[in-house]
Formats: structure tokens, C-alpha cells, sequence
């Protein structure tokens, strides 16, 4: 995936995550790199700032499985800070597919217009 789409869609994908339930970092990393191209390296920076911000809270909780896990849950703020961002980026998307969408949203679509305008 072209790291500049990803790049500015990251933030959202991990704070909609949290709004589902408290999850850990692990958890984080693996629901999202099923769909995007994410590693520990993108996920951590995010959680830890959006922690400062005071869009999540922390928590450690026994784990069966070694060490106690650091969960991360979303706060009051968290939750009207994604409200906004899902808000602006639904606008933008939708702005964006418009766009794209007027030569045809299928390749077929698309190649006979062109073939067409030539």
C-alpha cells in the first residue's frame, strides 16, 4: 500500500479499534495488519502519543501468558476526537470517490472512455 494513503488513515484505524474494546498493543497491531501493512514500529508511536493527549487511558491486567499486558481504553474525549476525525474523513472520502468515480469505477469503465475521448 502507497505509505502516504496510509500514513494520514493510521490514526483513525487504531482509535476506531478502541472504540470497539480496551485492547492491548499485540491486539492493535494484529486486527489492523490484517487489512493494512502495520507493524509495531507504526502502532506504539501512536498509542503513546494518543495517550498523552488524554484520548486513552492505560491499564495493566494479568496475563496467563507471561508478563501483565498494558491495555489501552479510550476516554470520554478519545471517543468525540474520533467522532470528528471519522466525521472529516467520511467527507474526504467521499470527496475523493466523486472524483475518482467520474471516469468509471470499473477498469472496463474506465478504458472505454478513454478509448472513446482518443
Amino acid at each position: 500500500m502507497n505509505t502516504q494513503f496510509k500514513r494520514g488513515i493510521v490514526e483513525l484505524c487504531v482509535l476506531s479499534e478502541l472504540v470497539e474494546a480496551d485492547m492491548y498493543g499485540y491486539q492493535i497491531i494484529n486486527n489492523i495488519s490484517q487489512h493494512l501493512d502495520v507493524n509495531e514500529n507504526t502502532i506504539y508511536p501512536i498509542l503513546r502519543r494518543l495517550t498523552k493527549d488524554g484520548y486513552f487511558t492505560t491499564y495493566l491486567q494479568e496475563s496467563t501468558q507471561g508478563a501483565p499486558r498494558k491495555y489501552y481504553k479510550i476516554t470520554q474525549t478519545g471517543l468525540e476526537y474520533y467522532l470528528k476525525t471519522r466525521d472529516d474523513w467520511d467527507a474526504f472520502i467521499g470527496g475523493v470517490y466523486d472524483i475518482l468515480n467520474k471516469g468509471g469505477k470499473k477498469h472496463e469503465d474506465i478504458l472505454r472512455k478513454f478509448k472513446e475521448r482518443t
